[in-house]
């Protein structure tokens, strides 16, 4: 080759050499924007973002496992327990576990195992969050083969476990139903509410009674644990631990044995007992039936037929010593108080009876059809005389025994723990008939009023309240349930009556017992005693409303008893009496054993020929 040849070569360009160069340049260029990227959302990450992976990486790795504190143990006025804790064992889920691929595993072998819908089971989840760190309950009350079951599948079922909680136990079943009330998990709504103040997925709360209205004092504080766990969910260490302090115990007037002698007494009938002390209010005894077992609500879950039962026509959750009735006879109380305090009549009037009474064209019976001649204020309550009643309550009036009734509380809450479940009772007046029934206040209202008929709806609380009146000398009291209440216990308000109106009222009570409509009651077994009986029409077609209350010793009462049937049938001597008897009979032996014997002889005393009023 010439070197003009070499020279012309020379001068152009190797084609290869410039492609090796070029894809060089595009490299280091490719490779400078993938390293100011990644540099970019690392310096993204760790500045913009890094404070939230950081929290959820921290959630991956630990778990809060909250530790349920205990309620308080609620005992009677002796020391004796009533409600007390046991310890079932539940299964808990981690939130954070529903949301990985072996959720599709762990939801049906977790649902057939524990019986419960998997939508159900993921609800609670869902309440919780996917973030959650904190274990949510699942079921309570696992029986062994559910455990058994558990263990089995232990491998497939991860970031499932057993914990032991503590749940609410009532020894004493249904005897103490509407006392005690129950506890239940919150429902979503009810948590919405609370959750301000301390609840919880998952949290107990009382829904009824002492549990409902001392909350507060026997939930106590969570507790729990802070625990790491590795890849699998296994704990490798417990960081952090906080003790879960239990609630406060409480201490009730309740005397058990006297509450479980009115349960017996009361038996199957539709209604209810209350005991009180007349001194000071506090509440010895109050059953209601239809009734309850609260333990039910401590169940896994409360089946279909015990819910289909808790809302039958019977109403078993209904406190029946806490609703409204007419008071019958019994109202006869607040008849010779309005009558004696109203100065139109005197402790010695003495008022002729009869077999009926016409007042403006309509006549008024009395109950034995013929009347029982000439009678005073105490003879004519242990007779319980209708017409002589109606005599008074037309000429004191409607405004007189509207007055008296509200004095003597009805018509109003008594102060009691349970307001929410608590009814005022009703007593009528001009303006409630004018807006009722649009119709002006009656002579007959007023009449209707003076036996404890008509609109008039008084609970067994309130008339045990009204009992209490004459026996402890004119005061009205507080009912309450908690034994150290001393605000309650030493509630009294005089109702200012004449010491002449209260002996009257004291011997006719008196009298009802040793010669009247409560001879049932005139026996050794219990210390002497004073009473009266009622029997209340409940409209067309429908049984009677029976009532009979009691205080005793007649001379220094210590115990107020009241029975209510409702449409019982039958007669307040006959069907309510005997209960108070037997209130009154555990009451006496418990407290002086010995001192009061059954007779040789049952039944020598006969009842007077028809204990009706």
């Amino acid at each position: 080759m010439s070197i003009l040849q070499s020279f012309k070569l020379g001068g152009k360009k190797d084609t290869r050499t410039v492609g090796r160069s070029s894809q060089s340049i595009f490299f280091i260029i490719f490779t400078l924007v993938m390293i100011t990227g990644v540099a970019a959302r690392l310096g993204y990450l760790e500045i913009v973002q890094g404070p939230q992976l950081r929290k959820r990486a921290e959630a991956n790795r630990i778990r809060i496992i909250s530790k349920q504190p205990e309620r308080g143990n609620i005992f009677d006025r002796n020391g004796k327990l009533l409600a007390s804790t046991r310890y079932p064992r539940s299964v808990y889920l981690w939130p954070m576990a529903h949301t990985k691929p072996e959720w599709s595993i762990v939801a049906p072998r977790l649902s057939k195992i524990l019986e419960i819908p998997q939508d159900e089971i993921e609800e609670k989840l869902i309440q919780a969050g996917p973030n959650s760190s904190s274990l949510v309950r699942i079921a309570r009350n696992l029986n062994e083969a559910q455990i058994t079951a558990l263990k089995e599948y232990e491998s497939e079922l991860k970031n499932v476990e057993i914990h032991t909680e503590a749940v609410r136990y009532y020894p004493h079943y249904q005897a103490l139903a509407h006392v005690l009330g129950y506890t239940r998990e919150l429902t979503a709504v009810q948590l919405t509410e609370r959750v301000k103040d301390g609840y919880r997925l998952g949290d107990v709360i009382g829904q009824m009674g002492i549990e409902k209205a001392y909350e507060k004092t026997l939930r106590g504080e969570w507790g729990g644990q802070q625990v790491e766990v590795d890849g699998r969910g296994r704990p490798l260490r417990v960081l952090g631990e906080k003790q879960a302090k239990a609630g406060n115990d409480l201490h009730l007037t309740i005397d058990i044995e006297v509450q479980k002698a009115a349960a017996k007494a009361l038996g199957t009938t539709k209604g209810g007992i209350v005991a009180i002390d007349p001194r000071n209010g506090a509440v010895l005894a109050m059953v209601s039936y239809p009734t309850f077992d609260p333990n039910i609500f401590s169940k896994q879950k409360v089946t279909k037929k015990d819910w289909q039962t808790l809302q039958g026509k019977d109403h078993p959750l209904v406190n029946r010593t806490l609703s409204a009735f007419p008071p019958a006879s019994t109202f006869k109380i607040i008849t010779t108080s309005a009558g004696l305090e109203s100065g139109k009549f005197t402790p010695d009037t003495v008022l002729q009876t009869f077999g009926s009474l016409t007042v403006g064209g309509v006549t008024f019976g009395e109950w034995n059809h013929s009347g029982f001649g000439p009678l005073g204020f105490p003879r004519a309550i242990a007779m319980s005389s209708d017409t002589f009643f109606y005599q008074v309550g037309r000429r004191v009036g409607g405004p007189t025994l509207i007055e008296w009734s509200r004095k003597y509380g009805f018509g109003q809450r008594t102060g009691i723990e349970f307001a929410s479940e608590e009814s005022k009772g009703l007593v009528p007046d001009e303006s409630w008939k004018q807006k009722v029934w649009k119709t002006p206040w009656t002579v007959g209202d007023s009449i209707n009023m003076s036996i404890g008929q008509g609109a008039l709806q008084v609970t067994p609380l309130q008339s045990a309240i009204m009992f209490s009146v004459p026996a402890n000398g004119g005061y009205r009291v507080q009912p309450h349930l908690l034994k150290d209440n001393e605000q309650a216990k030493n509630w009294r308000t005089s109702l200012n009556m004449k010491p002449t109106t209260i002996k009257v009222l004291r011997d006719g009570l008196r009298k009802v017992v040793t010669e009247g409509t409560g001879q049932r009651l005139n026996v050794p077994t219990i210390a002497p005693s004073s009473g009266k009986s009622g029997t209340a029409e409940a409209g067309v077609g429908r049984p009677n409303h029976t009532w009979f209350g009691a205080y005793s010793p007649s001379d220094k009462p210590e115990i107020a008893v009241v029975a209510f049937g409702e449409n019982s049938g039958g007669h307040g001597g006959t069907d309510c009496g005997p209960m108070v008897l037997q209130v009154l009979e555990a009451y006496f032996q418990s407290k002086y054993p010995g001192k009061y014997q059954k007779p040789v002889v049952e039944g020598a005393k006969q009842e007077a020929s028809d204990p009706s009023r």
